[in-house]
């Protein structure tokens, strides 16, 4: 944990005051995030969307008309990534009985308006079926299980997913192997399985494991590469490392840019590529100028990084929409992580953001780069 210090949050909230919230951006702008982002040599810059009427989004139909305009009108965003659709609670909600109704919501509008699709998750200790928790297993009724359920959700959507997070937080924050279901019964044959699965089932995709708290160089950072070289070792495909990216701008620092190009680096070292797959940045509300300061460093910092590392191919915030924003229901007296505020304007992050993907980010002269800076990434 890094907290700024006294004089950087003065420094930020004097370089931002309130009043420059609230620009109006997704109607007539000349050039979105994702217009920004292919410019910048990313593949897409994304958000993640959900299914009307449920969850975070029951009770605010009023908003969807101007949400549905920026999510699949604008040129905003190239990507998108269900946020619940397509995790096993809903696709498997009974043992071999599998209803894809919530994923083909988010999956045919990608496909309507020319969105790359991320396809998230198949194994995940979280957000499971109840049986699965349930189920007395054994080492054969589990593997079978794994499999036919990657079978039939990555056979769904074959074809149509630029990338799936085939495994989903297997790691405790000091590295070591969390103790789910999955682990308890096959240790960590689940991951060769899942992904060896996913490999034989829709062999075009991109094959991810995916994190949080993998930003910044750690333990659970060298547990994930861990993960990568056991595959690799046994000569397994995976192709990508998702850095899920739910930071908290209160704990940032103006020297996380470097640290986030290191972590990238040390992954796309491995011959792996590297997407910030759920990026949002909470703060403590209600939000105030120094806070949306640091929220907008985060964001710029972060992105920033992707774009300096050949191996970062790709950004998707985890929605666009505060209201619609898991946050406040996890994390009370935080929120506010998105890039648009609840009346449709947008954060000083989104500058931050625009900064980012505009040559407008540095390292900190404290760490110089080690070797070459990305081809597609030039001084002004």
């Amino acid at each position: 944990m890094h907290l700024p210090s006294a004089a950087s949050l003065l420094l930020a909230a004097l370089s931002l005051p309130l009043a420059s919230a609230g620009k109006d951006h997704g109607h007539g702008k000349k050039q979105g995030l994702n217009t920004l982002a292919k410019k910048a040599g990313l593949k897409y810059f994304g958000s993640a969307t959900d299914s009307p009427g449920q969850r975070e989004r029951a009770g605010l139909e009023a908003s969807y008309a101007k949400y549905d305009q920026i999510m699949w009108k604008s040129d905003e965003f190239g990507q998108t990534t269900p946020t619940n659709g397509q995790k096993w609670l809903f696709v498997e909600p009974a043992p071999g009985i599998f209803n894809f109704t919530e994923g083909e919501i988010v999956a045919s509008k990608a496909k309507k308006h020319g969105k790359h699709l991320r396809c998230h998750a198949l194994v995940w200790h979280s957000q499971l079926a109840p049986w699965v928790e349930t189920t007395e297993w054994t080492k054969e009724t589990l593997r079978a299980a794994i499999v036919r359920h990657i079978t039939k959700v990555a056979g769904h959507w074959k074809g149509r997913c630029y990338a799936w997070d085939v495994v989903n937080e297997a790691l405790n924050e000091d590295g070591t192997w969390r103790e789910s279901v999955f682990y308890k019964v096959l240790g960590e044959e689940y991951i060769t399985l899942a992904f060896k699965t996913a490999a034989k089932v829709d062999p075009n995709a991109k094959l991810y494991y995916n994190d949080y708290n993998l930003e910044l160089p750690g333990a659970k950072v060298e547990g994930a590469k861990r993960i990568v070289k056991m595959l690799q070792k046994q000569r397994v495909k995976i192709d990508g490392m998702g850095l899920q990216a739910h930071l908290v701008a209160e704990w940032g620092s103006p020297a996380d840019i470097d640290r986030h190009i290191e972590v990238m680096r040390g992954f796309g070292s491995l011959g792996v590529e590297v997407a910030l797959t759920e990026l949002d940045v909470r703060l403590q509300t209600p939000y105030n100028a120094t806070n949306l300061a640091l929220q907008k460093r985060s964001y710029k910092n972060i992105v920033g990084a992707c774009v300096q590392v050949k191996e970062c191919i790709g950004v998707t915030i985890w929605d666009f929409y505060d209201p619609f924003s898991w946050v406040p229901y996890v994390f009370p007296g935080e929120g506010a992580p998105l890039l648009w505020f609840e009346d449709f304007t947008t954060h000083p992050a989104y500058d931050g953001v625009v900064e980012a993907l505009t040559n407008k980010t540095r390292r900190t002269p404290s760490k110089p780069a080690k070797g070459p800076r990305s081809s597609r990434f030039l001084r002004d």
